[in-house]
């Protein structure tokens, strides 16, 4: 099966105002579905397996209560906060998701500019379809690259170089990744690349044609990862570096621990988007076990399902420092580009602003694990 560029969103963008009478994340999911190719849409949307993980990453956030506080003065709120020196409007960053401009011509600079109108951090997947060098350029908030280890320690450390110098501000090692997950929807689809596109991060000298031969990214680009990954990799890039680097990918608290003694900076929970292990627990699971034992030693951020600003408010009680999301940007980018994107972020801050006065927090601070259980 072969993807033309005509397979991509062709539809024009959503106007402001037409952005401004959307009120969901699910909203702009629909939108993406209507306007992406079935493809694009099965790369972006799909799970593992059976897709149990992926769907239990939403619901269990739906599953816990806020436990609200009354008679609270919340008329002056500051959801403002920092994570390792970067200030964040609100509790969010972006995560890192492959291949933007199958979204949108724009790609990842139209991601990168919302993030600086919104004053959100943005993490760039090494599986961009643009340099980080322009990303950078277009910037106006914090990036941050998100990498693999794989089997060519030379031109990892090329890559580590461009990254630095191109002004990014901590890297985020995704560690979950021996091998790829069995993506069944990519495979069903016949996913690949389109053939006018190319993961430029990642080119080598001596590849051949990118993305059309094979199924799917695995093929393409299995050299970028490893079964062989272990700890001394880590030790190995946090030695190879000055930037901080976090450690993406973390279920457990044992090895989010392990991770900080290797000298990792930060944590992010997370279990791919439930695109790697079916079975693996839900984020809002795992995440207060693991913000337990690293006790505040480093940053804790977690992804995974999260759609609603009570979803933040809950990942902050039990622990996290931030969030990341990585699907609804795809939806906003798909629906209207640049301001697709500021309008899913518009969404969630107007939202977690609105639950933290209606759960009696006017501070980060306030947000503790008390509102998640009930009071004696």
């Amino acid at each position: 099966m072969t993807m033309n560029p005509s397979d991509r969103a062709i539809q024009r963008d959503l106007s402001n105002e037409e952005l401004s009478k959307l009120y969901r994340i699910d909203d702009f999911e629909e939108i993406a579905r209507e306007r992406l190719s079935q493809m694009t849409f099965a790369y972006y949307a799909g799970g593992a397996g059976d897709e149990r993980t992926l769907s239990r990453n939403r619901s269990a956030w739906e599953e816990i209560s806020i436990w609200y506080r009354v008679m609270v003065d919340v008329s002056k709120r500051s959801p403002a906060t920092t994570m390792l020196n970067m200030p964040l409007s609100f509790p969010l960053l972006v995560a890192p998701t492959a291949l933007h401009k199958m979204a949108h011509g724009d790609g990842e600079v139209a991601t990168a500019r919302a993030c600086g109108a919104s004053g959100v951090p943005m993490v760039v997947s090494s599986l961009s379809t643009t340099s980080i060098e322009e990303i950078c350029a277009s910037a106006r908030s914090p990036i941050l690259f998100q990498m693999y280890i794989g089997q060519d320690r030379g031109f990892l450390t090329d890559l580590v170089r461009r990254v630095e110098q191109s002004g990014c501000v901590a890297l985020q090692l995704t560690v979950d990744t021996p091998v790829w997950g069995l993506r069944e929807r990519e495979m069903k689809t016949g996913f690949r690349v389109p053939p006018d596109m190319s993961i430029v991060n990642l080119e080598r000298k001596g590849d051949g044609p990118k993305g059309h031969t094979g199924v799917g990214i695995g093929e393409t680009l299995g050299w970028t990862i490893t079964p062989s990954l272990c700890w001394k990799d880590l030790e190995w890039l946090c030695g190879l570096t000055k930037l901080p680097v976090m450690v993406k990918g973390i279920c457990r608290a044992d090895d989010a621990l392990t991770a900080v003694r290797c000298g990792a900076k930060g944590i992010v929970v997370s279990n791919h988007g439930g695109r790697q292990l079916d079975g693996a627990p839900p984020t809002a699971e795992a995440l207060p076990r693991i913000a337990q034992a690293v006790a505040s030693r480093v940053p804790v951020l977690v992804d995974g399902g999260i759609r609603h600003g009570g979803d933040i408010l809950k990942a902050l009680a039990l622990g996290a420092t931030a969030v990341q999301i990585g699907r609804p940007i795809l939806w906003g980018l798909a629906a209207g580009g640049e301001n697709g994107v500021k309008r899913v972020i518009e969404i969630l801050a107007q939202d977690f602003d609105r639950v933290m006065a209606l759960s009696g927090c006017p501070t980060i601070a306030s947000i503790t694990r008390d509102l998640l259980e009930p009071s004696r």
